[in-house]
């Protein structure tokens, strides 16, 4: 089966490296994203030597009859970031799949491995999906859940969905290859799901007046390789990494973002419902007891 493959970064070099392993498939051209630089999708294309396609608009009518000319069964694309139109959709005889960090109809959009944690979510899915009109409301081929436990990170959940997208999408390939393939409609799940929008700077401002159950899970959901929370103390610019919970904390009324303690060097700080220790951390100055972190005025 003659695929084309629209990809980008680490979920696509995986998910590479099982497609080509096999034989009866065979890689036609990769598109790579034209806003990053993805020299190892180029290296792959020259070791296989296969067909680097630059492209800024995959609808245009000179890409569309560069892909023609290929006679690919299935487009395949993976952390692709250009909408596929009427004529592209169309193209390939087994249609366009996508695979998405998310548990569709649930949690379409961006940066969803960060929304999961933030929503306090106790699992997440990867799915694969053909690709339609809308964002991610294809049709489902394959779906899998991952559990979500107290110690997992956004940095953990990358690591896991890296791995498990390639699996997933390559089973869905094969699946479909083989004609096996059943499609499940999102509608059949949820007739609504949900929808969330792309972060962007100032999004990873800690609003203190929240409890320290949200606070905990807004840390993990952007610690590194995610910009870490951010806050002040006075002129002084912080950046938090990971907090922990304590244990049989005491509900109580007090000034939210304030130093109330150490534990050794590590900073006890209230929130709007009890205290969280602020584990990691970079700042320029020892933080003491009863200063207060305050937000970040974006303008």
């Amino acid at each position: 089966m003659k695929i084309g493959y629209f990809a980008d970064g680490p979920w696509a070099h995986k998910a590479f490296e099982k497609l080509i392993e096999d034989e009866e498939l065979q890689i036609m051209f990769i598109v790579p994203r034209v806003d990053t630089k993805d020299d190892t999708l180029k290296l792959y294309a020259q070791k296989y030597r296969i067909d680097y396609i630059e492209n800024a608009n995959v609808n245009s009518d000179d890409f569309l009859r560069q892909l023609n000319s290929y006679e690919c069964d299935l487009f395949v694309s993976m952390s692709f970031n250009q909408i596929f139109k009427e004529r592209i959709l169309k193209m390939a005889p087994r249609g366009i799949i996508n695979c998405h960090a998310g548990k569709l109809p649930f949690y379409r959009g961006r940066n969803v491995l960060n929304w999961v944690l933030i929503n306090d979510e106790k699992d997440f899915g990867i799915t694969v999906h053909y690709v339609d009109y809308g964002i991610d409301t294809g049709d489902i081929i394959l779906q899998k859940t991952y559990p979500i436990t107290m110690n997992d990170n956004y940095k953990t959940l990358l690591e896991l969905a890296y791995s498990e997208c390639a699996n997933i999408l390559y089973e869905s390939v094969k699946l479909i290859q083989n004609g096996s393939q059943v499609r499940i409609s999102q509608e059949s799940i949820h007739p609504v799901g949900t929808y969330f929008g792309k972060r962007q700077e100032g999004d990873e401002i800690i609003n203190w007046n929240s409890t320290s159950k949200e606070i905990f899970n807004f840390i993990r959901a952007i610690c590194k390789p995610g910009p870490q929370g951010l806050t002040m103390i006075g002129n002084n610019q912080i950046k938090i990494n990971k907090v922990s919970l304590v244990e049989n904390a005491v509900d109580y009324k007090a000034i939210n973002g304030q130093v109330v303690g150490r534990v050794g060097l590590k900073p006890i700080v209230k929130t709007k419902d009890s205290i969280i220790i602020i584990d990691e951390y970079e700042s320029c100055k020892r933080i003491k007891v009863g200063e207060r972190f305050t937000s970040i005025n974006i303008s």
